[in-house]
């Protein structure tokens, strides 16, 4: 999912000058997925569609942290998200690995997934290996935390890809099953079956 129509211009402006402080940068991505939650996700959803969203509020949260930034107070900023039916974390082994796709990739390392406002290292590869190596140690900390769904992403990219999709499969059948199971006759007339929960009055947080 690009980034949102409201803040996607500021947020690529202000990663370029690197000058706002680390607070605002985070207001401004909290920022950008409000926006996209509230005119993107939300409306897909209310319409009977499937939202599939890279990364989600994880990778915000996790790179705040890393940041120095209140984990409590980073929380509560995203307070406001949905209840994902589910997690998918593309692990990959170690740094190294992302090291090899960076390169392949022939787009080289970038500023900010390379830690390099951190101070990390001499250069950006030394930065990059530190920054991605406690990336890792967040994500699999809130892996535990949230009951994310671990695939091992140091296969080929074929080889992901197709147990993703057959993750993603399965549970969108197992909503759809849910969705067409009608009340059996032996239920209780005194007992009206639960009428269907709206999207927007669900309570439930994803940081719960």
């Amino acid at each position: 999912m690009t980034r949102s129509v409201l803040a996607g211009r500021g947020i690529k402006e202000a990663k370029t000058g690197h000058t706002l402080g680390r607070l605002t940068m985070q207001l401004f991505y909290a920022t950008d997925f409000m926006d996209r939650l509230e005119n993107e996700m939300l409306p897909a959803l209310r319409s009977g569609f499937v939202v599939l969203t890279d990364r989600y509020i994880y990778s915000a949260i996790a790179r705040a942290e890393l940041r120095g930034i209140d984990t409590a107070w980073i929380r509560s900023i995203y307070g406001m998200a949905l209840v994902p039916d589910a997690v998918f974390y593309l692990r990959i082994q170690s740094p190294q690995h992302l090291v090899e796709r960076v390169l392949a990739s022939g787009r080289g390392f970038d500023y900010w997934e390379s830690g390099m406002d951190l101070h990390l290292g001499e250069d950006f590869y030394d930065s990059f290996i530190e920054y991605q190596t406690r990336m890792l140690k967040v994500f699999d900390r809130m892996s535990d935390e949230f009951g994310f769904h671990v695939l091992n992403a140091s296969r080929s990219v074929r080889s992901v890809a197709s147990d993703l999709r057959r993750a993603v499969a399965k549970i969108v059948d197992a909503a759809s099953s849910e969705e067409t199971i009608q009340p059996t006759k032996t239920q209780s007339a005194e007992k009206p079956p639960t009428p269907p929960i709206e999207i927007a009055s669900v309570k439930k947080k994803a940081l719960s």
